[in-house]
C-alpha cells in the first residue's frame, strides 16, 4: 500500500462541483492499493500516517505527529500511485489491485481511520475528483508498506 502524504493548511475534494470532503490543518493522504495488499497493510499504513512526525515543534524541528498537533486527515484514493513508470512513455498499472479489491481496502482504511480520535474526511472511490490544497511547507512524503 502506498500513501503520498502532504502537510496542509487546508484541503478539499469536489465532485460534480460539490464539496464532498474538507479539512483544515493536517494531512492530505493520497492512497494507492497494490495487488498483494491486505488489511494488515492498511492498518500499518494508517499507523504510520497518523504517527509520522512531520509537524514542527517549538524549536522548528519535525518532531510532532498528526496525533500530537490534533490535526485532521483527508484520505483520497489514487490508483495512479501504483503505476510502473520505469519503461516507455506510458504507465503500467499491472501491480495495482483490481478495482473491487482497491475499493474494499480503501474503504477498510477509511473505516479504521474513523475509529481514531482524528477528524477524518474522505474522497469518493473511483470518482472524478478535484482535489485542492494549500501545502504547508511544502512538506510531502512517500510512504510504502
Amino acid at each position: 500500500m502506498i500513501a503520498l502524504i502532504q502537510r496542509v493548511k487546508q484541503a478539499q475534494v469536489d465532485v460534480d462541483a460539490q464539496i464532498i470532503a474538507q479539512i483544515g490543518h493536517g494531512i492530505l493522504a493520497l492512497i494507492g492499493v497494490e495487488k498483494d495488499d491486505s488489511e494488515a497493510n492498511a492498518d500499518a499504513l494508517l499507523r504510520k500516517i497518523i504517527n509520522y512526525r512531520i509537524f514542527s515543534d517549538r524549536a522548528g524541528k519535525m518532531n510532532l505527529s498528526l496525533n500530537d498537533v490534533k490535526g485532521e486527515l483527508l484520505l483520497v484514493s489514487q490508483f495512479t500511485l501504483v503505476a510502473n513508470t520505469q519503461k516507455g512513455l506510458r504507465p503500467s498499472f499491472s501491480s495495482g489491485a483490481s478495482p473491487a479489491e482497491g475499493e474494499r481496502l480503501f474503504s477498510y482504511l477509511c473505516e479504521q481511520a474513523k475509529k481514531t480520535e482524528i477528524n477524518i474526511a474522505t474522497g469518493k472511490f473511483a470518482a472524478d475528483m478535484q482535489v485542492s490544497l494549500v501545502n504547508d511547507g511544502p512538506v510531502t512524503f512517500w510512504l510504502q508498506i
